[in-house]
Order: C-alpha cells, then structure tokens, then sequence
C-alpha cells in the first residue's frame, strides 16, 4: 500500500511539473510572476471604470461610448503596430508600455480620489489605453516565443498565460466589487497602477540575449502590406485567423447581453450575472490548464475544429436555457470550449509563424481576438434591440458552428501544409530511409 501511495505521488507530481514546466526558464518565470499580480489590477479596474461611468451619468450610452473608445484603437492601429513591432525590440516595446500604462491608472486614480473626473477625461484616458494595448498585446505574444528556449514548450507557455489570465478575471472583479462597496472606485485604479511596479521590476530583472539587429529598408506601408500578403496569403494562417474573428465577432458578445439573461430570463439579480460570468471563467481556466498539460502542438487543427463548434454549440444552448442550474453547466463547456480554441489557434500561429513576421501576424491575431469586440457588441446590440436577446445569441452560436465546420473540412489541406515545418522543426521526426509518415494527428 505505502508503495502504491508513493507512485500516486510521483504521478501528480510529474503532473504537475508538465503543466509548469515553461516556468523552468528564468525569464518567463518572471514574466509569469509580474504578469499575474498586473492583470489582477487590470481586471480590478475593468470592472471599476464602467461602474464608475454609470455612477457619474446614468447613461448607457456613454457606459458603450467609453467601452468602444477603449477597444477601436486595437482594431485602428495594432496592424501598423505589428510592422513595428517586427522592427524594434520587443522587450523594450514591453517595458514602455506597461509604464505608460502606469502613468494612466494613476492619473484615472488621481482624478477620482480628487473627485474632479469628467466624462470626456475617461473617454481620452481610455483611448489613450486603448492605443497602448494595440502595441502592448502583440508584443507580448510575440515575446513569448524570447523567453522559451525549447519550441516544444511554447504551447505550455501560452496555455500558462491564459491560465494567469483567467485566474486573474476570477480575482479581480472579486477585489473590486468589495473595495468599490468599501472605499470606491479611486482605490481600484490607485491599486492596479502600483501592480505595474511589479511587472516592470520583473521585466528588470530578465536576462536578454541580444538578438540579430532587424535592418529594415522598406517603409511602414510596405512592411503593414508584406505582413497582410504573409498572413492571408499563408493558408494554415488564414483560415485560424478568420476563424478567430468570426467566433470574436458572433460569439465573444454574448458576456454583453448576459447581464439580460440574469435579468429577464433567469429573474436573478446581480449575484445572478456574477455566477453567470464566474462559470464561463472557471470552464475557460479548466481549459487553460488542460492546454498547458499538453506535451506537443499535433493534433491541435483538430482541437480548433472541434473546440470552435462547442463553443457555438453552448452559446445556442444557452439561448435556450431558462434554469439557471442548467445555465451554469452550459456556460462552464462554453468557456471552455472558447479557451480550447483560442489558445489552439495561438498555438499554432507561434510555431508556424516565421519569426521576422511574428509581430505583424500576432498584430492581425490580436485584431481579430479583441479588435473585433466593439463591432460585435454594437452588433449583439443593435440585434437584440430587434429580434431579442435569445435569438441574437442563436445567431451567433450557429455562425461559430457553421465557421467550425468549414475549417474543419480545410484541415487536411492545412496539415498538408504544416506537416514540413513540424518536420523542420523536429516536431515530427525524420528518419534516415526519409520521412516518416506520422497519423493524421498533426
């Protein structure tokens, strides 16, 4: 028994060091640590700042104007951003903007404290953020490809990033419901401002290797055109790529209209919409990890198929849903099926992606992740207002599945494609006598 007790042990064990395995390399450990205390005050002063709007003016209008001032500029300018990206350091890139970050929460907390906030001052400082996130995101899903030395752990690190992401979209909104009852909204941006301190001293502390200068001759316009041709030119790159907008597009606003469902088809009230929003965080996270457990990138074109139509699947089910047990249940398979096919799709675009483009193509994924968001929102809006809530989200469950079945039948085209540059890579092994033939699961 004490034996058996002792390989029970070891098994976790070994469980666990796989699914924290990128965690081993100095740099990203520190950037993992950094980044988990900053998106805990990020997510703290997401749920603050339209809570603050709504206090101030009472306008929805005004809670969507701030909310769009804060998304469009990703959608504007993370396309030349990439361009850029590809040309200067990505990890100076980093540092800037998680100061200039800095500089904004404290000065959203400087104005609430003093009780002198206007509404047109929340709008600017939101889309001064916005206009940060454009270069902040892609740079820091290109970075992390810097910090791994070993390609086959670049899936466990990005895995381990929507982890953090999705533990922090737990926490924070938990911190900040309290302290804005306690203390109210100034103490939420004051806190999420020195959370920065945090992420910019481990970004201090990494050790980076200089890498090859990036001599670029050619204009932005140029370099934005090469990148586009790059990313919609490539097939594998494509097709993930437009999937992932149609299922940002039709999909992702369904948090939107959830306040509605709480309201008006469960007969909730506001714990209602956090138990709501709470199980779609804990499905995503238990996605997350699964995806971190993971020891190769084969067999993740399936994954972004099948995990796509889930997706689909549980925003139409819960269309339907009038319990709210039932509700709960849907919404955990939601998350996690939408995690499932974000961090696939993230996946695989970090190992395909030639490294001097890798900005600009992680520019149009971020694009197509959170620029699309404020056209979704406007869209979920607009429908709902006409046909209802219900047979909005029907729509846009049934676009995701019929996305996910149109890749999933270019998928043997995609793995025709990619097959060589996993062999390249090593990911699929080459034999002496030539290339062996792996299963279909690439």
């Amino acid at each position: 028994m004490e034996k058996e007790s002792d390989n029970n042990h070891t098994i976790e064990s070994n469980g666990l060091k796989a699914i924290f395995r990128s965690l081993r390399y100095r740099n990203y450990r520190y950037f993992f640590y950094g980044q988990s205390i900053s998106l805990i005050g990020t997510w703290m002063q997401r749920i603050a700042l339209p809570w603050l709007v709504y206090s101030i003016t009472g306008s929805a209008f005004l809670l969507g104007l701030v909310g769009f001032a804060g998304q469009i500029p990703t959608f504007l300018i993370a396309p030349f951003a990439g361009v850029l990206i590809d040309r200067w350091n990505r990890y100076v890139i980093l540092i800037i903007t998680q100061v200039l970050a800095m500089i904004q929460a404290f000065i959203l907390a400087f104005l609430v404290l003093n009780k002198s906030i206007e509404v047109w001052e929340i709008i600017l400082l939101s889309i001064f953020l916005g206009c940060i996130n454009a270069f902040d995101m892609p740079a820091r899903q290109s970075f992390v490809v810097d910090m791994i030395e070993k390609r086959e752990d670049l899936g466990n690190a990005i895995a381990l990033n929507s982890s953090m992401v999705n533990v922090a979209r737990l926490l924070g909104p938990s911190i900040a419901g309290i302290l804005i009852a306690l203390t109210g909204e100034g103490i939420c941006f004051l806190l999420n401002g020195i959370s920065y301190i945090f992420v910019i001293v481990f970004l201090l502390m990494m050790v980076i290797t200089p890498g090859k200068a990036k001599i670029q001759k050619t204009n932005v316009l140029h370099g934005l055109k090469e990148g586009f041709n790059y990313t919609f030119g490539f097939k594998p790159i494509r097709y993930i790529i437009l999937l992932l907008a149609l299922v940002s597009l039709m999909g992702m606003p369904y948090t939107v209209l959830m306040p509605v469902f709480a309201k008006n088809i469960l007969h909730g009230g506001s714990h209602t919409f956090g138990f709501l929003m709470g199980a779609t965080g804990i499905g995503a996270l238990t996605g997350a990890i699964y995806m971190a457990s993971r020891r190769s990138v084969l067999g993740l074109g399936k994954i972004i198929a099948l995990f796509a139509a889930v997706f689909g699947a549980g925003i139409f089910a819960f269309s339907q849903s009038h319990y709210f047990v039932l509700s709960i249940v849907i919404l955990l398979f939601t998350g996690f099926g939408m995690m499932m096919q974000m961090t696939s799709s993230n996946t695989v675009l970090q190992t395909i992606v030639d490294d001097d483009k890798r900005g600009r193509v992680m520019s149009f994924y971020t694009m197509a992740f959170m620029g699309t968001a404020p056209f979704g929102s406007l869209l979920a809006g607009s429908l709902a207002s006409t046909i209802g809530a219900a047979a909005t989200l029907m729509i846009g469950g049934i676009s995701c599945i019929i996305g996910a079945i149109i890749f999933a039948r270019q998928l043997p085209e995609i793995k025709k494609i990619i097959h060589p540059i996993y062999i390249r890579m090593g990911i699929i092994p080459e034999v002496a006598s030539g290339i062996q033939t792996v299963t279909e699961e690439q």
